[in-house]
């Protein structure tokens, strides 16, 4: 468990036991929980306005954990978290085009799943897994959460349609992934996306492009070369591990915590028909057509 979450915890067993502390906190996020969670647990109402069914269950636990990081983030303990986006709020400000290049989805996941803060990198999304007991979190989801958790951006090569699904190949493992795509936007075989996958569930056989599609103008033979050539730069307490899993690593934390922003910020060239097109890679500013001479921050 992380430092921050067992912080956490012990904030929560301190109130309590003191009788005058404010327990406010805690009882409000376990009531919202409850709520929440009994009002999605059919996923009636996505579903009546057209949803996808997988699509609806990652919905709603997103939801929840946003409701969960209103409460946690009231904690002394999460202003590191809070100064985090609410600085890259302002600098980048999420609200898709024409207003930005980051899109809510993005930057949301960004925010709940890949933003580490504490010594020991953890996420809102890591410390509501520890906390899942004592907030009394469904099982189902938990598990949702911790699926979102696990998932990061990634470069998928387009391989055609399977019928209405989406056939994305991992340009790091060559996995092959079924989706569905929420946007509508289907593609053209041989185009790059920079997507976030979100797994199937039981009785599901599809993921699902949780993020509106960005599509790499590079070629798939440059991004294999800047994430061979930049893996070695990433710093922090990484174990020893497969070089496919830390070029997951990369494109899920970057080499800062606003790399990939500030990556999509410079070389967005534009949008249609729910997608966005980004030019050149990140290490070659002169590729990126918003760039300066400016260096990116370390």
């Amino acid at each position: 468990m992380g430092r921050i979450a067992q912080k956490i915890l012990q904030h929560f067993a301190k109130s309590r036991q003191n009788e005058v502390v404010d327990f406010s906190l805690h009882l409000a996020a376990k009531r919202r929980t409850d709520e929440y969670q009994s009002h999605f647990h059919t996923m009636e109402l996505l579903l009546s306005r057209g949803f996808d069914p997988l699509h609806a269950h990652y919905i709603a636990a997103q939801n929840l954990v946003s409701l969960l990081c209103e409460e946690l983030t009231l904690l002394v303990l999460l202003k590191p978290f809070v100064r985090s986006v609410t600085l890259a709020e302002s600098t980048y400000m999420p609200d898709g085009p024409p207003f930005s290049p980051l899109t809510r989805s993005y930057f949301t996941c960004w925010a709940f799943f890949d933003l580490p803060f504490g010594k020991d990198r953890e996420t809102i999304g890591s410390c509501i897994q520890e906390l899942s007991q004592d907030l009394a979190i469904d099982p189902h989801m938990l598990a949702l959460i911790q699926a979102m958790q696990a998932s990061h951006m990634g470069i998928y090569e387009h391989c055609g349609l399977a019928e209405s699904e989406v056939m994305l190949r991992d340009i790091i493992d060559d996995r092959l992934y079924y989706c569905y795509v929420p946007t509508g936007y289907l593609g053209k075989p041989g185009q790059l996306w920079y997507v976030r996958l979100m797994p199937p569930l039981p009785g599901f056989s599809y993921h699902v492009a949780f993020t509106t599609p960005y599509l790499l103008m590079s070629s798939k033979e440059e991004w294999s070369a800047f994430l061979h050539r930049t893996v070695p730069l990433l710093k922090g307490p990484w174990r020893p591990r497969p070089v496919a899993e830390a070029m997951h690593d990369l494109l899920k934390y970057g080499l800062h915590v606003e790399y990939w922003m500030e990556y999509i910020a410079l070389s967005y060239i534009g949008a249609q028909d729910n997608l966005l097109f980004l030019a050149g890679i990140p290490d070659q500013r002169e590729s990126l057509p918003n760039a300066t001479g400016e260096e990116q921050p370390e």
